[in-house]
């Protein structure tokens, strides 16, 4: 009996489970049509062409999650974990009320700059709580983050199927609009279940358990800020006035937060090394950090090829029709939450089945087999686009067993990568450092932007070129880390 009851989880990690399935239900919904709703010419669409649509589609989800850092500095010094949750909900909600407001570009554009805030105030933070849940850390807390992860899928596949529906054959603005009711329900869950089920978490910001140390870098912090944002300004003008970039075009502004977000994530992880106060042993933990940094990213920036450029091959070069009916393109980008939804729990069970054994795969060698796998489903999209560039429309099971092998390779380093930033991250800089961890995935979705740019219907022959690109970077990175793992997990200084 004692240990069946130690293998139960929280009934706060469920509180935490639904709040954040409906905020990605109102997130992926919205991000499923948004490319379409940009190249759109005839139902009221942004009618953009796809390399400016797929920047600004670049733009925005990057911008998402890059405000996860600001996100995570305002709970470890303002708000704690959970104001910020709240008060991100509804920001969140607002600004999907904008987006389905009819009513031109601008108001269109405040909308998605509104969503943006509000998410990057709510998702590091959500996050940071679950790992709060489990001090002792441990299988058990993977196996949580895993379970929190089906969450995020189900609200995924929802979002898809719902908002996708609803924008694809019936408006676009009525499927921004079921976008905010699903916010609303995440916020309805969060406020009842985390007054009885989280009590004492997440509530005073961790920058009020100060030391005199850390009270005496408030004001060097300050000073490293002000030279940053000097440094960027200069940095981008420089780039502006020479040419090398044009930010008064969508796909010179991507690149120009494509320098931004990797001169900022340079930077903080530099800081933190050797300005944040740490011991050696947490320094090694942070060296792992950027590491999985630059995994994560690259993981990403194939990842998300979802909502470009395989959205645009299922649009344009995939058979949809069954039966008469044609199948909305972006319902293909529901195969990644049905299948987590399908394997989360097998590999959560793997995992601690494998702790038991004591053959539980190290994070490093995890996040290589994900890499593997990703590199490897672009390899099929290689195949594919060779049919689609003779002018014949492929089987959407090219598309299909992509998606399998992405998810697989999700599987492996995202609920990982999660657990492991909270577990490897100091104690005063958790919330910061989960916000890095997502902006991550900020610089793998403007690239992904920026890479869909290329895909032009005049041009269809680079399609093969352009996905085996991806192919060979992410599994030569994959393999690399495959290499170096032992000594990547000894400066994880005994954590697993």
């Amino acid at each position: 009996m004692p240990s069946q009851i130690s293998q139960k989880h929280p009934t706060g990690l469920y509180v935490l489970f639904f709040a954040e399935m409906w905020e990605r239900f109102s997130y992926y919904g919205m991000r499923a049509i948004l490319l379409l709703f940009l190249i759109d010419t005839v139902k009221g669409g942004m009618s953009m062409n796809a390399a400016e649509g797929a920047a600004i589609y670049g733009i925005y989800t990057a911008s998402v999650y890059l405000l996860t850092l600001p996100g995570g500095w305002m709970a470890d010094n303002v708000l704690g974990q959970k104001k910020a949750i709240w008060y991100g909900g509804i920001v969140i909600m607002i600004g999907h009320i904008i987006l389905a407001i009819p009513a031109g570009s601008a108001i269109f554009f405040l909308g998605l700059t509104t969503v943006a805030v509000g998410t990057g105030l709510l998702k590091p933070n959500i996050s940071s709580i679950v790992g709060e849940l489990y001090p002792e850390g441990g299988a058990r807390r993977d196996a949580a983050f895993s379970i929190f992860y089906m969450g995020i899928n189900l609200g995924s596949f929802l979002g898809i199927a719902i908002v996708g529906y609803l924008g694809e054959k019936v408006s676009w603005h009525m499927g921004f609009g079921a976008a905010a009711i699903g916010m609303l329900l995440g916020l309805i869950v969060f406020r009842i279940g985390s007054a009885r089920h989280l009590k004492g978490l997440g509530e005073v910001p961790p920058a009020r358990f100060s030391t005199p140390e850390t009270d005496a870098q408030s004001g060097t912090n300050k000073m490293l800020g002000y030279g940053l944002i000097i440094v960027l300004i200069a940095l981008l003008a420089i780039l502006q006035f020479s040419g090398t970039i044009d930010m008064t075009t969508a796909q010179g502004l991507a690149k120009g937060a494509g320098v931004i977000i990797v001169i900022i994530s340079a930077s903080y992880f530099l800081y933190i090394l050797f300005a944040g106060g740490l011991t050696r042993v947490e320094q090694k933990r942070v060296l792992v950090l950027i590491i999985l940094f630059l995994a994560i990213s690259l993981f990403w920036a194939g990842y998300e090829q979802a909502g470009t450029s395989l959205q645009i091959f299922a649009e344009r070069h995939t058979q949809r029709v069954i039966g008469g009916w044609e199948v909305p393109s972006s319902w293909f980008q529901n195969f990644q939450p049905t299948f987590v939804l399908i394997f989360a729990p097998v590999l959560a069970s793997l995992w601690i089945f494998l702790s038991s054994k004591s053959l539980n795969p190290s994070i490093p060698v995890k996040f290589a087999a994900g890499l593997i796998l990703l590199g490897l489903s672009f390899f099929v999209m290689v195949a594919a686009s060779n049919i689609a560039v003779q002018g014949n429309l492929t089987s959407p099971f090219f598309l299909i067993f992509t998606y399998f092998l992405h998810t697989i390779g999700e599987l492996c380093v995202s609920p990982v990568g999660l657990s492991s930033y909270t577990k490897l991250a100091p104690k005063r800089y958790v919330s910061q450092l989960m916000g890095i961890w997502f902006v991550g995935a900020s610089l793998g979705n403007l690239i992904a932007g920026i890479f869909a740019g290329g895909f032009d219907e005049e041009n269809v022959m680079q399609m093969p070129a352009l996905f085996n690109q991806v192919a060979i970077i992410t599994t030569a990175f994959g393999l690399l880390l495959l290499v170096f793992w032992k000594p990547v997990k000894g400066w994880m200084g005994g954590i697993h």
